[in-house]
């Protein structure tokens, strides 16, 4: 596959239509397919169905999707209008309880919303902060990207699970916003995804954007990592998070065994992730994990795998203690921890500090 210079946008807004477009990752990598959700209900169905995912990736979608309400709302009273928007945003949130940036984008636009007088001039913030909070994470990426420079050798190969990439971001992305920068600085790195069962997003989505601009990448099947890290084949660990609290980092189901293998072949284990994913307040204890279909695991290409009288216990997402986090890579530069998670409330602080 031939380098693209075009961003890779997952997810786009366009208010004259009014309609948020997506790509379809459930088909990747066979198609790259453009799709339109014109009403709330279809982004919630996109996002349920993952062809919407990634922790940044779905705080710009619940933005936009907030902003999308707003449009479509028939109510010019504006209680009514607020009652409208507000359960659409309720809808969304309830989509994926365990990444927290899909509450956060929903949230940041919502409160704006709330303290206008009336549902004209609702609308036009609802578009112009949920844009801000999709302009952000493009900058954030390129931030982490940058930031992410410093613990790279010139020469690494780079073990990843699942997809922060482009696709689950604004664009550039985290983990991979890592990668991205270090290939534009001139950097050789050649990437290791693991497939990701039982969804393939490593395989499907991380190989697919990785390989359309031109980054060395192989797949691997997760079970092959900690052989990889065994035989010297593997420099470090980079993977993204989908919530990050006082005492672990919640990420794709696979994470926890990567880190626990790099503990036992002292490797750097890094965890790629904005601030707004950071829920510092709770812990994991607090956290509600999502449970996927059973169909996910017990089928395999659309051939069962797994006789129908067999359960399937099927978590999206694993809690990697902090213990074994060498660092978080963060828009603001990289957190060693635990000791350096404090910093977060001092920077949350100064934002809104900056922002009143």
């Amino acid at each position: 596959m031939q380098p693209s210079d075009a961003p890779l946008r997952p997810v786009t807004f366009h208010p004259d239509i009014p309609a948020i477009g997506f790509i379809a990752q459930t088909k990747l990598p066979s198609a790259c397919t453009i799709e339109y959700a014109s009403d709330v209900n279809r982004l919630a169905q996109a996002i349920r169905t993952l062809d919407i995912r990634g922790a940044p990736a779905l705080g710009v979608a619940g933005a936009y999707g907030v902003a999308l309400a707003a449009l479509t709302s028939t109510s010019t009273e504006m209680n009514a209008f607020i009652a409208d928007v507000t359960h659409a945003a309720e809808l969304l949130i309830s989509t994926r309880p365990t990444a927290v940036n899909l509450s956060y984008g929903i949230n940041r636009v919502l409160t704006r919303v709330n303290h206008e007088r009336n549902s004209s001039a609702a609308t036009a913030v609802a578009i112009s902060e949920a844009e801000a909070v999709a302009d952000e994470d493009t900058s954030t990426c390129h931030a982490i990207g940058e930031h992410g420079l410093k613990i790279l050798p010139r020469k690494c190969r780079i073990l990843t699970h699942c997809n922060a990439g482009a696709l689950a971001c604004r664009e550039w992305g985290t983990a991979l916003g890592v990668i991205r920068s270090a290939v534009q600085a001139g950097y050789e790195v050649q990437v290791y995804a693991c497939e990701t069962r039982p969804l393939l997003q490593g395989a499907r989505l991380t190989a697919w954007e990785l390989s359309r601009d031109g980054i060395d990448v192989t797949v691997i099947t997760d079970s092959m990592a900690a052989s990889l890290m065994r035989k010297g084949m593997i420099d470090l660990v980079i993977v993204g998070a989908d919530r990050i609290t006082c005492d672990a980092v919640f990420n794709k189901i696979g994470t926890y065994m990567h880190a626990v293998c790099a503990k036992a072949h002292n490797l750097p284990f890094y965890v790629a992730a904005p601030l707004s994913t950071f829920d510092e307040e709770a812990e994991e204890a607090d956290i509600i994990v999502e449970q996927r279909a059973r169909e996910e695991v017990a089928c395999f290409g659309g051939t069962k795998t797994i006789p129908d009288t067999v359960k399937v216990y099927n978590p999206a997402f694993d809690a990697t203690p902090l213990s074994l986090v060498t660092g978080i890579i963060t828009e603001y530069g990289i957190l060693r921890l635990p000791e350096e998670l404090t910093r977060i409330g001092q920077i949350r602080k100064e934002q809104q500090e900056q922002n009143q």
